[in-house]
Formats: structure tokens, sequence, C-alpha cells
């Protein structure tokens, strides 16, 4: 009978074991990356995952984020968004832990990566040439990609990572490579026009071996506006 109440409290016990996950997307010269990391100990050992771990007793769950991203990348003051919880039974090997996904979408040239903490490497892997990552490290990683391909469709996300100044080109390969798709040209011209989001230039590109082509701008009012607000820009 001891035994028995035993085993019902170790089945019904409460959840204790939580870590983060961290999908940092980076953008540079026109290509899509995410920063991961390779195990320097550990039952992953040598094997390479999204940055994250285990979170400390007495700290809040972002705070767990920004730590960790920082001891395992050097990344730091980053605007962090949360995704959600990924807890299925069998993902940890050894026992049953839930992980709670954050994302982050990043210029690259503006940080300095270090691995550091129980990191040997860290590096930027293009979307399209991810490994094998540790645990439902790639579940997690599609799902973010799937969720900022939506968010960017809906509000003017990740135009921070262009120039101050910028073609109509620039800003339709940024596109392009968030959503993984091809565009015409005069197509992506009219819609986002038509959005007003842009102010025009008296300015053409300068020092190209090609024809040179006018400059934007974002209008801050409208962006901060559309950012609230959201729009429906579908391709």
């Amino acid at each position: 009978m001891v035994r028995e109440e035993a085993l019902a409290k170790t089945e019904h016990a409460a959840m204790n074991a939580i870590t983060i996950d961290c999908v940092i997307f980076g953008f540079d010269n026109g290509i899509l990356e995410v920063l991961l990391v390779e195990h320097a100990e550990g039952i992953s050992k040598g094997k390479w995952a999204l940055p994250g771990g285990w979170i400390k007793k007495k700290e809040s769950i972002d705070d767990a984020a920004h730590r960790l991203l920082a001891d395992l990348t050097g990344l730091d003051n980053i605007y962090l968004e949360q995704l959600k919880a990924f807890g299925e039974p069998n993902r940890f090997p050894l026992r049953r832990v839930i992980t709670i996904g954050y994302y982050a979408l990043i210029k690259k040239e503006d940080y300095n990566i270090k691995a550091g903490f129980t990191a040997s490497d860290a590096k930027w892997y293009r979307i399209n040439e991810i490994p094998n990552l540790i645990y439902d490290h790639n579940e997690i990683l599609n799902y973010s990609l799937t969720h900022l391909r939506n968010r960017v469709r809906q509000a003017p996300i990740g135009f921070n990572l262009l120039p101050e100044k910028f073609t109509l080109l620039q800003l339709m390969h940024l596109y392009e490579e968030i959503l993984g798709v091809e565009m015409d040209k005069s197509n992506f011209r009219r819609k986002i026009l038509h959005m007003k989001l842009l102010v025009a230039l008296d300015e053409k590109q300068q020092d190209v071996s090609h024809r040179a082509a006018k400059l934007y701008k974002f209008d801050p009012a409208i962006y901060d506006k559309l950012t609230k607000k959201g729009f429906n820009f579908e391709f």
C-alpha cells in the first residue's frame, strides 16, 4: 500500500524541469541565417543546438532567456519575443522537460558572436543549411520560422534590418529571404507603395555599376501605426 501511494505521488508530482531555447534570426547582405551553438558538455556534447538552458530558481523566464543567450553567444540587449512552450513528453531523453521558446530578428553586423559557458562554438547557419539539431530543436526552429513569416505579413517587423536609405529592390529581397519565395518586381512595387509606408527621397544610389535606383526611407509615424495596428500584406 505504501509503495502504491508513493508511486501515485510520483505520477502526479508537479513539473519542475523547465528550460529556455532561443531562435535568433540574423539578416546580413540579403541573407537570413539562424544562430546555433555546439554543446561542450553533457549528453549532447559535440552536437548543434539552439542557444538555451536551465532557468535559475529565483529568476524570471525573460531574465533567464537573456542571461543564457549572453552567456552562450555573447549577444546582449536584444528584444526577445516569447513564442510558446514545447512540451512533448519524450522531447528530452532523460526525463520530462518543458522548454519555453523565444525568438528575435537582428542585424548581424551590429553584434559580435562569442561562444561561452557550456558552448564550445557559436556560429550562423543559412536557413536552408541547418544540420540535425538536438532533441526537438529543428521543430522549434521551423515553428519560429513559420511564426516570423506570418508576422512579416502583418506588421513591418524586420524593416530595421535595412539601411536608413534603401531601394525597393533591397526591401523586396528582405521579404523574399524571410518568406522563402520569389516575387514579381512590379507587383511588389505596387503593393508596398500603396501602403504609403515609404518616403521617396530625391536621391539615388551612389557608386553602383548598374543603373542607379531611387532611394526610400520609412515614414516613422506610419511605421509606428502599422506596427501597433497591423496590416495584411499578402503576395
